[in-house]
């Protein structure tokens, strides 16, 4: 068997690596889809007056009303799914901050930078299963900034996130939900109360207890 040179091995692996980045950064969004990539689009939209609904992360069924009114009034094909030629024109129609995704690592940065990366995501999967539970508002921010609920968003600032923050907010906007579905979490350290300990804990990961 002849031996292949080391250096087209090496070039066909990059190329590899290359394509498959490229095929995942012009992934098609759609309804189901999950990602920090459909807080942007949300944000998009409602800066454009297209979305009024809860920016969630989740691609439901407003979410493809709006990006289909949208597409519409943009002479774009109308199939409520935000492919590259989407993608394109809302970037240049709506300018964002990422407002949104600043405030979920904001959080994350606040309440777990101390903790390991599990129980950072730990912490920004609570913030989404509050989200989509009917006993809390139905956005991010609105969940982060609820009155009573999160001590370092009570004056409305929180913390410069990290990098580590960020990729824990992306990770559990892909629904991995290390929390266990749980909608609360304390210090145990910290916080103590009556009800907060009757609550059923879900998952228990480093200085902080998770629970329903």
């Amino acid at each position: 068997m002849k031996k292949i040179p080391t250096l087209i091995l090496t070039c066909a692996c990059a190329l590899s690596v290359l394509g498959a980045a490229t095929t995942a950064s012009a992934a098609t969004l759609q309804k189901g889809s999950k990602s920090s990539k459909v807080v942007e689009v949300q944000e998009r939209l409602n800066k454009i007056k297209y979305f009024s609904a809860g920016i969630s992360g989740y691609y439901g069924t407003q979410t493809v009303s709006s990006v289909k009114n949208f597409q519409k009034k943009n002479n774009l094909s109308v199939d409520g799914k935000v492919g590259p030629k989407t993608e394109a024109k809302l970037k240049a129609k709506a300018p964002i901050n990422n407002k949104v995704m600043k405030h979920l690592a904001g959080i994350i940065q606040d309440e777990a930078g101390g903790e390991s990366f599990t129980g950072q995501i730990a912490v920004g999967a609570v913030i989404l299963n509050r989200v989509h539970n009917g006993s809390f508002p139905s956005s991010i921010t609105n969940v982060i900034f609820q009155k009573g609920q999160f001590t370092p968003a009570a004056d409305g600032k929180l913390s410069t996130p990290t990098a580590s923050a960020y990729e824990a907010a992306r990770r559990a906007l892909t629904g991995y939900d290390p929390s266990k579905g749980a909608l609360y979490f304390y210090n145990p350290k910290y916080a103590s109360s009556s009800w907060m300990s009757s609550r059923p804990v879900t998952q228990k990961l480093g200085n902080h207890v998770f629970t329903k």
